[in-house]
């Protein structure tokens, strides 16, 4: 089942309208999750909004917003104020501009949604714009509400939809001379430089998602099932720090190492077997990425015939 949109209204490129949904690109259900509890019972702990000064628990009918102005002063504001000033990018993607995605840096990249037509009207007009942003090799630029706040919204063609990235404003981005002014003046020689290109063309590769794996989670998984089998949990020892004294001679050793043949990559563990008269509750937990994987992979059932 796709999941829900989390914005439904118009993409308007000067006349040309056409009804528009948004949904995430990206989702972070799939990894590892944990509860808080209380240590002494094993009980989930519980929050609750209370009252600041009284302690007394508020009901959510009975919450507003209110800016601080001064210390402990605020001004409140209503949600039916707040829907007086909706602006029009509340309900509409208004395509203000097409750029360079060369011009677009990096640092104001938030995050990615899928955009396609919402409904079975405005198709047409939905290609229309779609395949003009692709045909000029641009990345079109608007503006669109999300979470009671306007964003900027990059747009680029994917396939037969479009993928909206949310962008940062520049009062978001902080200054990178803050950071790199103390960054002392060093000259590197052409032996250093050529020793790490060596390095960079023999680690040359295509980026592919796939390769990756999620490590941390992936030990995370093998924590939770030792912790369930009642396994002991041994500590690994950490990485000793080395300390670069001399950096021509690391990088050569750098180029041997990465010279030498790749070693075959481990078989990938096997299941835990569940230990005899163990509840099928204790069998290993795979990770819900996994799972969702398998969900995707399985064959949907025959249907039965009717007679």
């Amino acid at each position: 089942m796709a999941p829900r949109a989390n914005w439904k209204g118009f993409l308007r490129l000067s006349l040309v309208t056409c009804p528009v949904a948004l949904y995430p690109a990206t989702s972070e259900s799939e990894k590892i999750s944990f509860n808080q509890l209380n240590r002494a019972t094993g009980h989930r702990i519980k929050y609750l909004k209370v009252d600041a000064d009284t302690g007394d628990e508020v009901q959510n009918e009975d919450i507003v917003k209110g800016y601080e102005f001064e210390k402990d002063q605020y001004i409140e504001v209503s949600k039916e104020e707040l829907e007086e000033i909706a602006l029009e990018s509340t309900r509409t993607i208004e395509i203000d501009e097409f750029v360079d995605k060369s011009d677009i840096d990096p640092r104001y990249l938030i995050r990615p949604y899928y955009i396609r037509p919402d409904g079975k009207v405005g198709h047409d007009a939905f290609a229309v714009i779609r395949e003009t942003i692709r045909e000029m090799d641009k990345v079109a630029i608007g503006r669109v509400v999300l979470t009671n706040r306007e964003h900027i919204i990059a747009l680029e063609p994917m396939d037969k939809g479009l993928v909206g990235t949310l962008l940062r404003y520049p009062y978001e981005v902080r200054s990178e001379q803050e950071y790199f002014d103390e960054i002392q003046d060093v000259k590197v020689t052409k032996d250093m430089l050529d020793l790490a290109k060596h390095i960079v063309n023999q680690k040359a590769g295509r980026f592919d998602p796939e390769k990756f794996e999620d490590h941390y989670e992936s030990a995370l998984i093998d924590l939770i099932n030792q912790k369930r089998a009642g396994k002991p949990i041994t500590p690994k020892s950490k990485p000793a720090a080395g300390n670069v004294v001399d950096l021509m001679e690391a990088l050569r050793r750098s180029v041997g190492k990465e010279a030498a043949p790749a070693k075959a990559a481990k078989p990938a563990k096997k299941p835990q077997k569940a230990a005899t008269g163990q509840k099928e509750m204790l069998m290993p937990i795979e990770g819900k990425k996994a799972a969702k994987e398998a969900t995707a992979k399985r064959p949907a059932k025959p249907q039965r015939k009717s007679a």
